[in-house]
């Protein structure tokens, strides 16, 4: 197998900033990746076998998350039954999938690019047929979760797949989502699934069936890789919803999933279980690091790198570090809480020994807040443990090296509350 360095899709892009784009992607306190597919097992038969337990009796399992397609029989018609696999008007795909692993309190999530090739590249093969995206609906669920297997080279306990009309009826049910479409705009039109999504550069409220369609699109954001880092904000503000007196209203609308929408094999007792610790879980995500096979547009699992930068590989490869010192690093904090709470935050972390903070202020936002960065992960994890807020890679807000950046939505003014209780002076 002969594979080279992905080619970028914005011709624009410098090619460290394309560097970027392909590199590792972490973030941490994240619920939803979890929690969207794992509240709806409550309720599911659950087949799989039991999972092991701690020392303390949590579990540990790993489960596969999957994003499916609605099946259309005729022109702007959904066949009226999902599961059909013969006279479509097009075969569905996968668009979004992530292997959960559960270790007590800790979850680590991994990302898995659409195009990611399932073992070595056969010429001989369709290049389409051997994509991870193509095997849910060629061999069913136990197809892609051996697809995943084999790229990932982990063993899988169990699956949700979820359809994109549940997730628009979970979203809904949350209140929306709330987004930032970068300059240039959003257009997307498919005549024959009726899709005609067309967003100009700003701030938008959408609900579920434009949510779905907006975390589903690539053109705006680079590429695939640009998508999963958007769909990561996403999560990020679904999760502080699904925490709220309003992720408790959604619930029947979720555990409502089972047989309309979701299908799942995992063991209901998993997930009361990990209940009563969902609020000590720490969650990472990052993204499979691959490369583009020559001659193709498939991508190959650099397994390798795979083991430094997921799971306890990560950590084995950064405990040895030194933590980087305070007056080393630049701490750019942009301000779309709508209540000047980025001064204060300046203040606050000046006090604690940060020497370059910078404020930026924007338009009120209800984004969720984070920590945002490239290449300075551990003065990002250190600022995201400090603040109680998610890490994850800027697409939306490049930092350069030796400068981590803050985002403050809307959220912050009761995540980061105690810092309206500041005095204005320091």
């Amino acid at each position: 197998m002969t594979v080279a360095p992905r080619p970028p899709h914005n011709p624009g892009l410098s090619p460290r900033r394309r560097s970027r784009l392909r590199a590792v992607q972490f973030f941490g306190l994240s619920l939803a990746a979890l929690t969207l597919g794992g509240f709806a097992v409550l309720s599911a038969p659950g087949t799989a076998a039991p999972t092991a337990t701690t020392g303390r009796g949590l579990p540990q399992f790993t489960l596969l998350l999957a994003g499916r397609d609605i099946v259309y029989c005729y022109y702007r018609t959904p066949c009226k039954n999902q599961d059909q696999r013969t006279g479509l008007l097009q075969p569905p795909n996968t668009d979004t999938l992530m292997l959960v692993k559960v270790d007590g309190t800790r979850v680590d999530v991994l990302n898995i690019p659409r195009d990611t090739n399932v073992g070595d590249f056969d010429p001989r093969q369709s290049p389409a047929s051997q994509k991870v995206n193509s095997r849910y609906w060629s061999g069913g669920p136990q197809a892609l979760v051996q697809a995943v297997e084999t790229i990932t080279g982990e063993h899988v306990d169990s699956y949700v797949i979820v359809r994109t009309d549940y997730v628009a009826r979970v979203i809904d049910a949350l209140g929306g989502l709330d987004v930032t479409v970068p300059p240039g705009g959003i257009a997307w039109v498919d005549q024959a699934a009726g899709v005609n999504l067309k967003l100009p550069a700003g701030q938008h409220h959408l609900n579920g069936e434009q949510a779905v369609l907006f975390l589903r699109v690539r053109k705006g954001f680079g590429d695939d890789y640009g998508r999963i880092d958007h769909q990561k904000q996403a999560l990020t503000q679904l999760a502080a919803r699904l925490k709220s007196s309003q992720g408790l209203k959604a619930l029947p609308t979720i555990l409502g999933g089972i047989g309309h929408g979701v299908e799942t094999n995992a063991d209901p007792k998993l997930l009361t279980t990990l209940l009563p610790e969902l609020p000590q879980l720490k969650l990472t995500f990052a993204t499979l690091p691959t490369q583009t096979i020559r001659g193709t547009f498939n991508l190959a699992a650099d397994r390798e790198a795979l083991a430094r930068v997921w799971g306890k590989g990560a950590d084995e490869e950064t405990s040895g570090a030194a933590t980087p010192l305070l007056t080393d690093i630049t701490v750019r904090i942009v301000d779309a809480s709508g209540a000047a709470l980025g001064p204060v935050l300046a203040r606050a972390l000046r006090t604690l020994g940060y020497s370059r903070v910078t404020v930026q202020n924007a338009p009120a936002s209800g984004e969720a807040s984070q920590v945002f960065t490239q290449q300075d992960v551990r003065a990002a994890n250190q600022l995201s443990a400090t603040l109680g807020l998610p890490r994850l890679q800027g697409e939306r807000f490049p930092v350069e090296a030796g400068e981590v950046g803050i985002l403050l939505g809307t959220d912050a003014r009761q995540s980061l509350a105690a810092l309206q209780a500041l005095t204005p002076t320091p």
